[in-house]
This record gives C-alpha cells, structure tokens and sequence, in this order.
C-alpha cells in the first residue's frame, strides 16, 4: 500500500495558489460535513501551510499544525541575509502557535484521534 495514495473514494482538492481554500470548494465540503477542526501538514511551512492555516482561523475552524510534519527552505532576506531552513521552520510555527493555530507534534495529534467522538 502506498502511504501517501489517496484512499478509494476520498476527496481531493487541487490548489493552484498558496491557500487551499482558493479557487476550491474546500469550505464548501468542511461546512457541509459539519468539520470544524483541521490538521494541516505539508510543504512548504511558510507558504503554503501557513497561508492555509490563517485562512482556516480567519474562517473561524479550530488548526493544529503538525510541526514534525511541515518543512521549510532556507530564505533570503530583502537585505541579502541568509535564514537556515531551521529557523525559518521554528519561526513560522512560532508565528502560527497561539493566534493562528494549535501547533503539536503528530504524535501528540495522533493521541487525540477518537478523543471527542
């Protein structure tokens, strides 16, 4: 079995820019299944997830990010500094953390499946 196959008759929702909510019916399906907690997790940490992540809060779901389950690049700076993928991974979850977003480890994530049922 390939891990990262979708499952037969699960969703897919392909993005063409940094959130997933734009230009999809991602909110659409999340609402009409009554799904108000999302674990988001995927490339790249500062983009992307975090794009998603804030847009998710901003329409008011609960966000946990999975840390051990993003990455980030290593970024130049406007004024030519370099910042190492580490710091810019730990910066942005930082950044998500407590305003945006619960950020975990998966495990941590994983303990909490069937919690609440």
């Amino acid at each position: 079995m390939d891990p990262v196959k979708p499952l037969f008759g699960e969703r897919l929702f392909q993005k063409h820019v940094n959130s997933a909510f734009i230009g999809t019916n991602l909110e659409d399906v999340l609402r009409r299944d009554e799904i108000e907690t999302l674990v988001i997790l995927g490339i790249v940490v500062d983009h992307c997830v975090s794009t998603t992540a804030r847009m998710a809060a901003n329409l008011g779901f609960k966000v946990i990010v999975a840390a051990d389950a993003t990455i980030a690049h290593e970024r130049k700076s406007y004024d030519g500094r370099r910042f190492d993928a580490e710091l810019v991974h730990a910066v942005s979850l930082a950044s998500l953390h407590g305003e945006f977003a619960t950020v975990e480890l998966t495990e941590a994530i994983l303990s909490h499946i069937g919690e609440k049922k």
